[in-house]
């Protein structure tokens, strides 16, 4: 019922209690059903509300009754890129938050979340082994670890917070939240041109592109495998070749933003995955190609950062939320498109 890996999709198991049972605690009833799930996931469990009894939740000494109906909601979890657990490494964290339960990291581009083919160290997940090791903090056990802790994640590229779950119970919790779509998650971006609409919502489904796996697209018809997303964005600042985006996702599916964007006609700038590594606005001549190559080295990486997460601390019930600053490539960059804008309407009113 726990695992390390992001929440993909959540199945239900249904058990029915013999109308011969004896009166039995629901934890130990569990445990003995379930032989490869131990007491103390089956009561972290409990307390998630991940297992309800006749569709309510129950405390961990509940008595079941005959015929009484035990659901079990099983998170299915994204399938490992590569075989091995992670080596601890010394590698510098900018922890924006801790407890004994949860770590808000700033993850900065460039970084890997977790070890796969062609990554197999220098991830976010060999910093958290080494650093839960080195301060003995709790740390998650199970056969996996190359994804301790992670709850969700975001690609190599990308900047911004990340949630880590540090034990079983916040796993389970965080897993549940992101499901039942009620973790906050606001991106900002920089995206070629500017929308039509300076608000909007695009709903499409994704999935891999059967002409290159390692993209994915959007289809209009979907098939088995597809995955519905949803995506809300708002024009923040629209500077006729480029526009700055707040988006918020309901769903987090893998490249949901970038695929969603290229969808929508406006690729993130210098996205190379998805098309916006060259200019998709203005003239490819004269010194305006030398101004867009300046901004592409200003910020060498699709400019997508996580800026802000709110959930409900698994342990206290508390809501949380936690905010971060654009980092400084992508600043640096947004500042060149503005002055270059402000300069065009000094010598031409129509740039």
């Amino acid at each position: 019922m726990l695992s390390k890996h992001p929440v993909d999709h959540i199945e239900t198991q249904e058990i029915l209690v013999d109308p011969g049972q004896q009166p039995v605690r629901i934890d130990k009833f569990l445990t003995d059903k379930l032989p490869k799930v131990s007491r103390n996931r089956v009561q972290n469990g409990i307390k998630a509300g991940t297992i309800l009894v006749d569709g309510q939740e129950v405390k961990v000494n509940h008595k079941l009754s005959p015929g009484e109906v035990i659901t079990i909601e099983i998170p299915r979890y994204r399938p490992e890129g590569e075989d091995g657990a992670p080596v601890p490494q010394d590698i510098p964290l900018d922890i924006r938050y801790e407890d004994d339960a949860v770590l808000i990291v700033h993850k900065p581009p460039g970084m890997v979340v977790h070890p796969a083919n062609g990554h197999r160290d220098g991830t976010l997940v060999n910093a958290l082994k080494f650093y839960l090791n080195k301060t003995d903090l709790p740390t998650l056990s199970g056969n996996d670890e190359s994804r301790v802790g992670l709850v969700h994640r975001i690609d190599k590229d990308t900047s911004g917070l990340l949630v880590i779950a540090k034990t079983d119970e916040a796993m389970t919790h965080l897993a549940k939240q992101f499901f039942d779509h009620t973790i906050e998650r606001t991106y900002q971006a920089v995206c070629w041109g500017e929308p039509e609409e300076i608000a909007g919502t695009i709903d499409a489904y994704i999935g891999r592109d059967a002409k290159n796996r390692q993209k994915y697209r959007v289809y209009e018809e979907p098939e088995e495998g597809h995955k519905h997303a949803v995506t809300h964005y708002k024009v923040m600042e629209a500077l006729y070749y480029v526009s700055l985006l707040e988006l918020k996702l309901e769903t987090g599916r893998t490249h949901q933003i970038r695929v969603h964007m290229k969808h929508l006609g406006h690729p993130l700038f210098n996205d190379a995955r998805y098309g916006g590594d060259r200019i998709l606005k203005g003239t490819v001549y004269s010194k305006f190609k030398i101004f867009a190559d300046r901004c592409f080295d200003l910020c060498p990486r699709q400019a997508l950062h996580a800026k802000s997460i709110a959930f409900t601390h698994p342990t206290t019930g508390e809501r949380m939320s936690f905010d971060s600053d654009l980092p400084d490539d992508m600043l640096e960059m947004i500042n060149r498109w503005r002055n270059y804008i402000e300069n065009r309407k000094q010598s031409d009113p129509h740039p």
